[in-house]
C-alpha cells in the first residue's frame, strides 16, 4: 500500500490555487476552498515571547493559536505530576482503586520527596497511611513528591514500573515526544516532554477526568498543620484560570502548564524553559490574554460532512466517502491574511471492502507555517468488494503507475548525477 496525500487547498483573501499531488480529488478539493475562503480576518500581530518553548490551544477546535520550539523534548520537571495524575485518574474511572483507598508513606517516600528531600512536599509522616483523596490534592496543589512517590509505590510496588506505566499511558494517548522515568519529575537526563505534548495531556484530562479536573482549580491545601498554597500563578490573576501545573528543575527552568475559561472558550497554555518564576507566570498570561482578544472561531465542516474521498482497490466503486466526528472548526486571527492549507492524508488505495467509522486517514489544516487543526477521519459509509473485473482493472492501474513511479524516480536520480 502506498502513502497518498489526497489534495492540497492553498487559499489566500482573494486568489486559490491548488497544488495536488497524485489522485487529486477535484470535488473534494473544491468543497475544503469553499468553506476556507470564508475564513477571513485581519491580521493579529505576530506575537513574541522570551519563552524558549511554548504553546497555546484551542480546546474546543484543537486550534493551535501559537507555537515556538514546541517540538522539542525537555525536561518536564513537575509537568511530569500531571501524568500521575492521569494515570491514578483512569485508575479510580476504571474501579481498580478507591478515592479512599490508603496508601503508605515509606521511608523512601519521605526521605526522598517529603521533608528531608529539601523539595515540594505534601509534607506527610513516615510510615502513614494518607487516603488517596489526600494523596491526590498533595501532589495537584501542593506539588509533593512524597504523595507522587507513595502513589507510584503504592500502585505498582517501585517508581521504576510507574514511570514504565506512564510512558505506555502517554504512547496510548498520542504524546510523541515524551518519555518517563520516575512519578515526580526530578531531574533524569532520560526524561523529556514536549511543550506539544504538555498542551495533549493538558487536553485529555480536562475532556475525559471532569470529576477530578477541578482540584487543579483549588486555592490551597493543608496537610499535617503546614498551609500551602497552590502554586499556579493563573489562579489569582482574574483571567478565568482554572489549572494546571508548574514545574521547575535547574536544568530546564520554569515550566508552566495552564487554562482558562473566557466567555465560553477555553484556552491551554503551555510555557517551558523559562528563567523565573516571575517571566513564566507573565509569559504565560500574556499568551492567554493574546488568544482569547485576537482570534475568532470559524466552522470549516458541520457534523457529518463528507470532508474528502479516499481512493478504493477492489471496491463496488472506486472512491468511499471521509468524514471526522464532529464539527471541525479552526481558530484564526481576526483580519488575518494568513495562507490556510487543508489535506487529507491517507495511506492508499484502500482495499475493499470497507465499513462506515473505519479510520482512514488525518485532515491536517495549515495556517501559515503552524499546523492549527489536525483530526482523524474515518469511512463515512459501507462500500462491498466490486466484482472480478472491477478488481483487475484496479490491479492493472496499480501497475501502471508503480511504473510510472520507478520511471520517474530513474529520472530524478539521473538528473541529480554530476
Amino acid at each position: 500500500m502506498k502513502g497518498y496525500v489526497a489534495m492540497a487547498a492553498h487559499i489566500t483573501p482573494r486568489v486559490i490555487s491548488f497544488g495536488l499531488i497524485r489522485f487529486t480529488l477535484i470535488r473534494t478539493v473544491l468543497l475544503i476552498a469553499a468553506v476556507l475562503v470564508g475564513v477571513r480576518g485581519a491580521s493579529a500581530d505576530i506575537y513574541q515571547t522570551s519563552i524558549p518553548h511554548a504553546i497555546l490551544v484551542d480546546y474546543d477546535s484543537g486550534s493551535v493559536l501559537f507555537e515556538k520550539a514546541a517540538d522539542v523534548p525537555v525536561p518536564p520537571a513537575s509537568l511530569t505530576k500531571m501524568m500521575t495524575m492521569a494515570v491514578v485518574f483512569q485508575a479510580l474511572k476504571d474501579g481498580k482503586i478507591g478515592i479512599d483507598d490508603e496508601f503508605v508513606i515509606s521511608e523512601h517516600a519521605w526521605r526522598h520527596g517529603g521533608a528531608p528531600s529539601g523539595g515540594s512536599a505534601m509534607f506527610a509522616e513516615i510510615n502513614s497511611r494518607v487516603k488517596l483523596s489526600d494523596l491526590m490534592r498533595g501532589v495537584i496543589v501542593q506539588s509533593g513528591n512524597d504523595a507522587a512517590i507513595a502513589i507510584a509505590e503504592g500502585l505498582m510496588g517501585n517508581e521504576p514500573s510507574f514511570a514504565q506505566l506512564m510512558t505506555q499511558r502517554a504512547k496510548e494517548i498520542g504524546l510523541t515526544n515524551t518519555t518517563f522515568r520516575n512519578p515526580t519529575g526530578y531531574h533524569d537526563p532520560d526524561q523529556k516532554m514536549s511543550a506539544r505534548d504538555v498542551a495533549k495531556l493538558a487536553a485529555y484530562i480536562i475532556k475525559n477526568f471532569p470529576k477530578y479536573y477541578p482540584i487543579y482549580g483549588e486555592p490551597d491545601f493543608k496537610w499535617n498543620n503546614i498551609f500551602q498554597r497552590n502554586r499556579n500563578p493563573l489562579l489569582s490573576m482574574g483571567i478565568g484560570a482554572d489549572g494546571l501545573k508548574t514545574g521547575y528543575v535547574k536544568e530546564g527552568g520554569y515550566n508552566l502548564a495552564g487554562s482558562a475559561v473566557q466567555s465560553g472558550q477555553r484556552l491551554i497554555v503551555v510555557v517551558m524553559g523559562a528563567k523565573s518564576e516571575k517571566e513564566r507566570g507573565e509569559e504565560a498570561r500574556k499568551l492567554l490574554d493574546w488568544g482569547f482578544r485576537n482570534f475568532e472561531s470559524r466552522l470549516l465542516f458541520d457534523r457529518d460532512t463528507a470532508i474528502a474521498e479516499a481512493r478504493l482497490f477492489g471496491g463496488a466503486q472506486s472512491r468511499v466517502k471521509l468524514a471526522a466526528d464532529g464539527p471541525v472548526r479552526i481558530l484564526v486571527p481576526r483580519g488575518t491574511t494568513e495562507k490556510i492549507t487543508a489535506r487529507v492524508v491517507y495511506q492508499g488505495p484502500v482495499r475493499a471492502p470497507v465499513t462506515a467509522g473505519t479510520p482512514i486517514g488525518r485532515l491536517r489544516v495549515m495556517r501559515g507555517e503552524i499546523l492549527a487543526v489536525e483530526v482523524p477521519l474515518h469511512a463515512d459509509e459501507d462500500v462491498g468488494q466490486g466484482d472480478l473485473t472491477q478488481r483487475a482493472l484496479d490491479g492493472a492501474q496499480e501497475l501502471v503507475i508503480d511504473l510510472v513511479k520507478a520511471g520517474a524516480a530513474k529520472l530524478k536520480a539521473g538528473a541529480l548525477k554530476p
